[in-house]
C-alpha cells in the first residue's frame, strides 16, 4: 500500500503530477513545470516535502556517545539548534547509509533516507544495549520540509 505524506492533499490540491516514491505517492512536478522549477531552485528558492524520510529520536545520557558510535561525525562539537550530514557505519568501517543528526537541548534526531529507514533502524539498533539510551522511530508523525 502507498502511504501519503501529511501534505499529500496539498500537493494534489496544487495540481502536483504524483508518482510512487519509496513507499510513498510524491510530488514530482507542478503545473508550472521542471523548467521552472529547476529555475526557482537555482535562482531563488524552493520548498520540498520530505516527509517521507526515516525520523529517530535518540533520548538518553548517552545519546550522544550512541550517535558518535553509529556515525562517522564528532555529534558532541555541534551546538544545540545545530544538524551535521553524516554517515551510517557497519563495523567493517563501511557505509550504510547517509544521514542528518539534530541536535537539540534533551534529545537527538537522526533523518535517514526512506527507503532504508527500516534497515537502518535495526542496524544502529544493534548497538543500543552498549548506551544508556533510546531510539524511538517518530517517522509516521513528523513532517518535514526542506528550504532550498
Amino acid at each position: 500500500m502507498t502511504q501519503h505524506t501529511p501534505l499529500h492533499d496539498v500537493h494534489v490540491s496544487l495540481g502536483a503530477k504524483m508518482v510512487p516514491f519509496a513507499g510513498f505517492e510524491m510530488p514530482v512536478q507542478y503545473p508550472a513545470g521542471i523548467t521552472a522549477e529547476h529555475k526557482s531552485v537555482r535562482e531563488s528558492v524552493a520548498l520540498f516535502d520530505v516527509s517521507h524520510m526515516g525520523e529517530f529520536m535518540i533520548r538518553g545520557p548517552q545519546a550522544i556517545d550512541f550517535i558518535n558510535y553509529v556515525t562517522t561525525n564528532d555529534v558532541a562539537a555541534l551546538s544545540v539548534g545545530q544538524a551535521q550530514y553524516s554517515t551510517i557505519l557497519n563495523d567493517g568501517g563501511t557505509i550504510v547509509d547517509d544521514c542528518l543528526v539534530y541536535r537539540f537541548p534533551d534529545h537527538l534526531m537522526m533523518v535517514v533516507n526512506a527507503s532504508n529507514k527500516d534497515k537502518d533502524l535495526a542496524h544502529i539498533s544493534a548497538y543500543m544495549d552498549r548506551f544508556d539510551c533510546t531510539i524511538e522511530d517518530v517517522s509516521d508523525s513528523i513532517a518535514l520540509l526542506a528550504l532550498q
